[in-house]
């Protein structure tokens, strides 16, 4: 079939896409393969345009045909592309696509509008100029249907548009900004007038029908407010319109007053307010210059709506993070910060750092913070029986704690996304007023130094929040809290406190201290704290036993950290942090305990070996049952290395289960090796640095060697240490071993590495004839023509040349026999004699000694060349 009619092939095509939709493998993928066929033909996207513009057919059918037009788009429409589409044909299809709006299903309609706007993105305006005053035309119909279909093709269209870079495009698309702007405005101020008047009216469906119709308009001024002006403030509709936000937020949060919770109305409503606020955001983003008449307006919407009764019982915890995103964005944007000298700032700069300045006053400033902390900051009753009914999922979404931490909180409840809002907005408004705030904070601080009884929960909660707050704040109050005496009078009183109800303010205060640690925490203190650290890894509530495993783990970390003052407590614990990896259940806890028992290993290093036993029996099953977390066997090998470490010599009483792991993580062929082949690599590496001595299970895990050198990866320099760990753990057998496959791997990548690459593949030659000079040189023999042709050209890189000289000269002065051989070699090769040739060469090696660096390989060529002075004929001769 060269081309296809459209009468005769529409039959055909709509057969074949129907069994494309078949549940049977037989029939289904004979038909993909007709369709993939069909899809360089002439005539092909016609029939389908034919197809999914019929409503009579099966909408499976339908659906199959749209996306395939779709993908065809993306391949042929271009018309550099292979196949491309001819003209003609495009011209018909781009008439057909925009003759009805009026598709009845909407995820049809929704997969047209997208691929209109793949064409649009490629033809419009200068091949397609007809395409935008249709759609307008088009919305402005009294057909329901068809008024909605064109306004969501005209939102997919100027959302395609608007996302276009180069400059040209990006001043066509202000060109058709320019030019319907002012319908567009009018657009959305007719749907949302009529949403309003309809809502009054208590008509639920007309209303919902009135507000798709204002989300899709004011998505489409969107992207006509951010990106269709160069500079948006000159223009009026455009600040008029975002001026008017404010007040049309106002009316709908007043409609959502009156819905309830559980409505579907509510939360396409939400999603309305959510938009708005996007717009402001977006708007800010891009041009915070022209936000500047904005800023006033924007920062007292938002602060009456989150910090004053003004927001009680209208606004959502959406609304709530988008106002003090908007708040942040304002008080952090970089724009409206003044030079450190005034008048080397702009005026627009000036302008509008005068704006923030004068409405952050301190009533505001200290509201905002008192109600951030008050109100925010508080744990909620969900948080709390989240708490007690899963501990591993409170900790793992509060704290963050691992790679899925939000999986757990989907489980039984949502927690809140406003804690780490509401965070950031507490650091960033604390740091840019700190002067201000700092007396705020303290004051707070000061009346909670009395105890607090556990009968009052609230009490309890409230001082959970402030000093959650002066964790937060830390680095910002270092001259103005006396944080030793505070320690001492205060906090370690309060670990003290056993009671269950007290639970929330031990787990923040082992919290609070864990962020004071490396801000100023005095050394002769350290022991308290781990004697403090040892009481609560015993408590009797997981969450504060994994919060305190989070602060050993800042405090071992910590720059003044002493093994000394440590070691005492070492002991017990690494019991306790060994008997909580027991009691987790979930991977990402394990993992985030695994990590605090690194690091303890890390730092007392050999001091270690008399407390692993247990963990070292216990890690083999725990391998085994992460069987399906390689997240977790990550963490595992991070373990093993620092065990590794820590034992020596005595990790050879791990081989057997040390080196399978190994085997398994470094094994190109088994699909774990995407998460652990660097984590493996580096317990190999660590484990040959450990071995006492080469052993038959450890030899033949080098095995797994030959294919990551043609991997060729980012840990390429990794392989290269392991390999020259074994060259001086067990060069002869090594070398019997393995040396052939592994020159053939070097001869290989030499062609292909970098120069750097070549000096580590160079490197582990020198050090195989370093160390075993009778059979380093017969092994890697196919290398060192390459190296002396090397040095005869005079390599241009000095550090290459170096290495050159350091293998030759290695031979030279270890094996005087092979290099006689090798020399009668090049000579052939070089066609001269082998005196001329030697001669050659040490002329090009004396010139080449200033690139010689390394103190080392400059005596090694000394003492090569001195060997050549003794006897005129040595080299040259039949024998040595």
């Amino acid at each position: 079939m060269v081309s296809m009619d459209l009468n005769s092939a529409s039959t055909v095509v709509l057969q074949v896409l129907t069994q494309a939709t078949s549940q049977d493998t037989a029939v289904l993928k004979p038909a993909e393969e007709q369709l993939k066929q069909w899809e360089t033909q002439p005539g092909f996207y016609s029939v389908l345009l034919n197809i999914f513009t019929n409503h009579t057919l099966d909408i499976n059918v339908r659906w199959l045909a749209v996306l395939y037009f779709k993908h065809g788009i993306d391949r042929y429409w271009r018309r550099a592309a292979p196949h491309a589409l001819s003209e003609e044909e495009k011209c018909t299809l781009r008439a057909g696509l925009i003759t009805n709006f009026n598709e009845p299903i909407s995820q049809i309609a929704t997969q047209i509008a997208v691929l209109i706007a793949k064409v649009a993105r490629l033809d419009c305006p200068r091949q397609w100029p007809e395409l935008i005053p249709t759609l307008i035309e088009s919305v402005k119909v009294q057909d329901d249907l068809r008024q909605h279909r064109a306004l969501l093709t005209f939102y997919h269209v100027t959302k395609t548009l608007a996302s276009k870079q180069l400059a040209a495009d990006r001043k066509l698309f202000h060109d058709l900004a320019s030019g319907i702007y002012t319908f567009a405005c009018s657009l959305w101020n007719h749907h949302t007038d009529t949403f309003l008047q309809q809502f009054s009216s208590g008509n639920e469906a007309a209303f919902l029908s009135s507000l798709e119709r204002t989300l899709l308009s004011l998505k489409v001024l969107r992207k006509l407010t951010v990106y269709g002006f160069v500079e948006p403030h000159k223009n009026m509709e455009v600040m008029g319109f975002l001026h008017g936000i404010f007040e049309r937020l106002k009316q709908f949060l007043e409609c959502s007053r009156s819905i309830g919770t559980d409505n579907v109305c509510r939360n396409r409503l939400e999603k309305a307010i959510i938009l708005f606020t996007k717009v402001l955001l977006d708007f800010l983003d891009q041009h915070p210059f022209s936000f500047t008449p904005l800023i006033q307006r924007s920062l007292e919407f938002s602060v009456s709506y989150v910090f004053t009764e003004v927001g009680e019982g209208v606004t959502f915890e959406r609304f709530i993070v988008q106002c003090m995103n908007l708040i942040k964005l304002i008080v952090k944007n970089f724009a409206y910060k003044p030079s450190k000298y005034f008048e080397d700032s702009s005026p627009e700069t000036l302008e509008a750092h005068k704006i923030k300045m004068a409405f952050f006053t301190y009533p505001t400033l200290t509201e905002i913070c008192r109600r951030l902390v008050s109100h925010y900051f508080l744990l909620t009753e969900e948080e709390l029986t989240m708490w007690e009914e899963d501990p591993e999922g409170f900790i793992a979404a509060v704290e963050e704690i691992g790679g899925d931490s939000w999986k757990y909180s989907l489980r039984k409840f949502v927690i809140s996304s406003l804690q780490p809002c509401t965070e950031v907005l507490f650091i960033d408004i604390f740091r840019e007023y700190n002067q201000t705030l700092t007396p705020v904070l303290l004051e707070m601080m000061k009346t909670l130094e009395e105890p607090t009884s556990v009968e009052d929960m609230h009490a309890l909660l409230i001082k959970d929040a402030v000093y959650n707050a002066v964790g937060l704040a830390a680095f910002e109050l270092f001259d103005s809290v006396d944080f030793d005496q505070w320690f001492k009078n205060q906090l370690l009183p309060e670990l003290q406190v056993t009671h269950n109800r007290y639970k929330p303010l031990r787990r923040r205060v082992i919290w609070l201290i864990g962020q004071w640690i490396s801000v100023k925490v005095k050394s002769d203190l350290k022991p308290m704290l781990y004697e403090a650290i040892c009481n609560l890894l015993q408590d009797q509530d997981l969450v504060v036993r994994i919060e305190t495993a989070t602060t050993l783990k800042l405090t071992v970390d910590d720059f003044e950290f002493r093994t000394d003052q440590f070691l005492p407590y070492l002991e017990t614990m690494f019991t306790q942090l060994f008997q909580l990896l027991q009691q987790v259940t979930e991977c990402d806890t394990k993992m985030h305990v695994l990590h605090v028992l690194s690091c303890v290993i890390e730092r007392v290093n050999v001091q270690i070996r008399p407390y692993v036993g247990r963990l070292v029996q216990y890690l083999p099953l725990l391998w085994k049952q992460s069987e399906e977390h390689n997240m977790l066997r990550c963490a595992i090998l991070t373990t093993l290395i620092h065990l590794v470490q820590g034992l020596g010599a005595d990790s050879k009483n791990l081989y057997p289960f040390l080196l399978p792991v190994i085997q398994l993580s470094t094994d190109l062929s088994q699909p774990p090796h995407v998460y652990l082949l660097e984590d493996g690599l580096e317990l190999w590496l660590v484990t040959l640095e450990n071995s006492p001595c080469i052993t038959p299970e450890l030899l033949r895990i080098f095995q797994n060697m030959s294919p990551l050198l043609e991997l060729s990866s980012e840990n390429l320099r990794t392989c290269f240490k392991i390999i020259n760990g074994y060259i001086f753990l067990s060069s002869t057998e090594f070398l019997q071993t393995y040396a052939v496959g592994l020159c053939q791997s070097f001869c290989e990548l030499l062609q292909e590495i970098t120069t750097e690459g070549q000096i580590q593949v160079l490197k582990v030659v020198e050090n195989a004839l370093k160390v075993n000079p009778v059979l380093g040189p017969q092994m890697f023999q196919p290398i060192l023509p390459c190296v002396f042709s090397g040095i005869m050209e005079g390599e241009r890189y000095p550090e290459v040349m170096s290495t050159y000289l350091g293998v030759i000269g290695r031979v030279l002065l270890q094996n005087a026999s092979f290099f006689s051989s090798l020399l009668n070699e090049m000579a052939h090769k070089f066609n001269q004699e082998m005196d001329q040739l030697l001669g050659n060469m040490i002329e090009m090696w004396v010139d080449r000694m200033d690139h010689i660096t390394q103190p080392e390989r400059r005596k090694l060529s000394a003492l090569a060349l001195l060997s050549l002075l003794p006897s005129d004929n040595r080299l040259t001769s039949k024998g040595p």
